[in-house]
């Protein structure tokens, strides 16, 4: 073998497998989070849901390492876990929920597909990834397959609620990315529970707001369809989603594993056809299939990670 193509450690590709099985795994949880999050917010307030699923998910993580006795964050880490928390647990969900009340789940499910393209570019930005011009091209193809998918559903035109979700996709990028890269020294689970806690006493005030501005009634008569969907979205979404999501991420590096979410928009159309009968068409599975092909050919492409 040439000098100049050292071969790839055993270890290394075998964590990148293991990045990109938990990454899909996470993804494969995310993926019905549009579907579930739209099924709450026609029946539910949007504050209300925002507010309850991330202190209800804050409540699990502070069960979940009471059992584990972690210790606490080092003080580093403290300014990472503030962008988690404003990324992944305040900014997407209340920017995406805002969206569900005005596009159909599918439609809000494939923008977010921008997410591994923002990601990435998030992560190089900062520098602790430097992915090559073919795995930017492949990335800028993935989405913009994403973009022509979400114009062809919306006449050829983005609305306010697809402003709102580019938002949602800028705000889950932040968190993503430094989530991931947290999650190589403080662990996948303990990185999203700290940023849950961390948010808890900023958000538990505004939901007692919310109760004394909209009285006993505010919830009465809401059916069984917008609770599960509440739950689901608490408990996958924001809290045992992450699990998997960080430590596929801190395994595989940022931008690669982070190329498996191009597949979330799809199954979140399953998702959707199935939770709320929305249209699957031949049109959207033509277009997961070139997306399936677009993130197996970025697997393979060269992603250079900076040390530590």
């Amino acid at each position: 073998m040439s000098a100049l193509s050292p071969p790839v450690s055993t270890a290394t590709a075998h964590d990148e497998t293991r990045g990109m099985l938990l990454g899909l795994a996470g993804v494969a949880m995310f993926s019905l989070t549009m579907p579930f999050t739209r099924l709450a917010v026609l029946a539910l307030d949007v504050e209300f849901v925002v507010l309850a699923r991330a202190l209800g998910a804050a409540a699990l993580a502070g069960l979940w390492l009471a059992w584990r006795r972690a210790p606490l964050p080092p003080r580093a880490a403290l300014l990472p876990l503030a962008l988690v928390m404003l990324g992944v647990v305040v900014g997407f969900p209340l920017l995406s929920s805002m969206a569900m009340r005005h596009v159909p789940a599918a439609h809000g499910a494939v923008l977010a597909g921008l997410l591994p393209l923002a990601t990435a570019l998030y992560t190089a930005l900062r520098g602790d990834e430097r992915p090559s011009p073919a795995f930017w091209l492949m990335a800028v193809l993935g989405a913009g397959l994403v973009v022509a998918f979400a114009l062809s559903q919306g006449g050829g035109a983005l609305h306010a609620a697809d402003l709102m979700m580019f938002g949602a996709v800028a705000a889950g990028a932040v968190g993503y990315a430094e989530g991931g890269k947290l999650a190589r020294t403080l662990g996948g689970p303990e990185t999203i529970c700290w940023a849950l806690l961390l948010a808890a006493p900023l958000l538990a005030p505004l939901l007692l707001g919310w109760r004394l501005a909209n009285g006993a009634g505010a919830l009465a008569g809401v059916g069984a369809a917008a609770w599960i969907g509440l739950g689901y979205v608490t408990v996958f979404s924001m809290f045992i989603g992450f699990f998997f999501w960080y430590r596929g991420l801190a395994l595989g590096g940022i931008a690669r594993v982070g190329q498996v979410q191009l597949l979330q928009p799809f199954m979140s159309l399953v998702g959707a056809a199935v939770l709320l009968g929305e249209a699957l068409t031949l049109h959207n599975v033509l277009f997961a299939l070139a997306v399936i092909g677009v993130v197996f050919a970025g697997r393979r492409l060269q992603v250079r990670r900076r040390p530590g």
